[in-house]
């Protein structure tokens, strides 16, 4: 029935499963390999909450996290290019609460506490976090063509002091993860001019940690500075990401203003115009990776599982059988660093898949270890084996739905004609100067290019590749560049340049210097009149003009 299965009586595999899509490939090895694992070992009480259905086949979502007044809601109303129930935009705090942006046929809003319990959405676990936190918690549900693709969380905007973390009465931080591990993108949002990152910005970006690869910076507002101090501060911001994202990779930054209103300082226009182009692009790939950045947390879970197992059954066995048991805790927590080596060595776990020591201290503290269960290597080995077998059959089925169905890249909003028409990127710039002229555009230079073909000697109106190569290397372009500027430029194939040839070739010379690619094929309306399958030189060129 399907390749990507090891065909075994009547198309099933070994244990007879068969996965429909990999959503539901995911859903069943969780259930039936991973939860068993995850429910013995209490990895719910130390780590992460069980996934659900809702939280596999729902669509790719973006976090937006920021200082208050960095235009993340505004951010949302730009993408979407319509507001949205319970949007408040202002200098001053205004978003004290988290807002899920999603698609709805009615335009509405749905409180917290209403959202928690429905199976349909993938907010079911936050009821662990109180009241505290679901009164500040509401979906906002319209019908957008941009949110048929994804779904948008937008969040409080996070204040410097003590006393913003002390009135929100939840953990934000904690919520912040627990959204971190489930999204699919997270965006962290600059001001130009409020780059410090407070305590609990700097706290909440380590909250974050272990999801470096879903982090994009994005610096707005950056057309209320100039250059000059568009570079400080572009300096000022890595710096400040240096201290919190303790990664070796430098973080990608997306400089922009994200809305609609016209430029205050248009020097930098054509670098925003580029970096939002990119940003776009970011986020419209994000349903076409959704299933691989899915089996990618759940292998990342997996993993985090085993070893929290290993932990947990280390200390069971540790215990005394009757007296000395509280000593014997105390004593265990204090040299859990030390547990974690002998760990390492024993089942040959990479560091980086421990859980923080600090933080797993801090939690034991409350757990009776003489009541943790031992080691059950079946468990484990059921867990192997989904990682060392079952997902490589995923794997293929990923590639395999691409290329039956490739999923719609997200439409409408802002990307709605990004790429398209005269104001899509590059149009009319580099290789696409001139697509709309009425004369071919090499025409315009070729009076300097002539002066040149004729000096190096043209026997029957043609040069040499010899003599060509000499002109073309002053260039000091690569001879890979050259040559395709050679391949393009030659249009009859025959290894000598007439003189219209010739000054096609020093135009893309001059496209490439100038900073933009070359195509692989000859755009029509690059393509020498005296070339063209249908010549009409008199009306565009006059061939004999100088």
């Amino acid at each position: 029935m399907f390749s990507w299965v090891k065909q075994e009586q009547g198309g099933r595999n070994k244990e007879g499963e068969m996965y429909a899509t990999v959503t539901d490939g995911l859903q069943t090895l969780y259930t039936k390999k991973l939860l068993p694992l995850e429910e013995t070992y209490l990895f719910h009480d130390f780590h992460s909450p069980a996934l659900e259905a809702a939280d596999f086949q729902s669509k790719p979502m973006v976090l937006l996290v920021g200082q208050y007044s960095t235009g993340k809601t505004t951010f949302i109303r730009y993408l979407l290019e319509q507001d949205f129930p319970g949007m408040r935009i202002g200098p001053e705090p205004t978003t004290d609460g988290f807002i899920a942006v999603m698609y709805g046929e009615n335009e509405g809003v749905v409180p917290g506490n209403a959202l928690v319990v429905d199976p349909k959405k993938p907010f079911r676990k936050l009821n662990a976090f109180g009241n505290s936190f679901l009164n500040r918690f509401i979906c906002s549900q319209m019908p957008n063509q941009v949110l048929q693709s994804i779904s948008i969380i937008d969040t409080p905007g996070i204040l410097s002091g003590e006393k913003q973390r002390i009135s929100r009465g939840y953990d934000f931080a904690e919520v912040l993860r627990w959204f971190g591990e489930r999204v699919d993108r997270i965006i962290l949002l600059f001001d130009a001019h409020k780059l410090d990152i407070s305590d609990e910005f700097s706290e909440a970006i380590r909250a974050l940690k272990g999801q470096d690869d879903k982090i994009r910076v994005v610096l707005n507002k950056a057309d209320q500075v100039d250059t000059q101090q568009l570079m400080r501060v572009y300096g000022a911001l890595m710096w400040s990401l240096g201290k919190v994202i303790n990664t070796p990779e430098v973080v990608r930054v997306y400089l922009g203003s994200f809305w609609a209103k016209p430029l205050q300082n248009t020097e930098n226009r054509r670098l925003f115009e580029a970096e939002s182009q990119d940003l776009f692009r970011d986020i419209q790939s994000l349903p076409r990776n959704a299933a691989l950045r899915k089996l990618n947390d759940l292998i990342k879970r997996a993993r985090l599982a085993k070893v929290h197992a290993y932990i947990i059954s280390y200390l069971k066995k540790e215990m005394p059988s009757l007296f000395g048991r509280e000593k014997k805790k105390e004593e265990l927590i204090m040299r859990l660093p030390e547990i974690y080596a002998i760990l390492q060595r024993e089942h040959h776990i990479s560091p980086g898949d421990f859980p923080n020591v600090n933080k797993m201290q801090e939690m034991l503290q409350h757990y009776d270890f003489s009541k943790f269960p031992s080691l059950k290597m079946k468990l484990i080995e059921s867990v192997d084996k989904m990682l060392a077998s079952k997902i490589a059959v995923l794997m293929a089925m990923i590639r395999e739905e691409e290329t039956k169905q490739p999923p719609a890249m997200v439409s409408g909003g802002a990307f709605e004609g990004s790429q398209e028409g005269p104001f899509g990127r590059g149009y009319g710039e580099g290789i696409s100067a001139g697509v709309d002229a009425d004369d071919w555009i090499v025409g315009r230079d070729k009076h300097r290019y002539d002066e040149i073909f004729y000096t190096l000697m043209p026997i029957n109106g043609k040069i040499t590749g010899v003599n060509a190569k000499k002109e073309m290397m002053t260039s000091r372009l690569p001879n890979t560049v050259l040559g395709k500027i050679w391949k393009l430029a030659d249009r009859d194939n025959d290894g000598m340049l007439d003189d219209e040839e010739f000054a096609l070739a020093q135009h893309l010379i001059k496209i490439k210097l100038e900073g933009y690619e070359l195509p692989t094929e000859l755009p029509p309306h690059l393509v020498p009149p005296a070339h063209r399958k249908h010549p009409t030189g008199d009306a565009l060129y006059n061939h004999n003009e100088d």
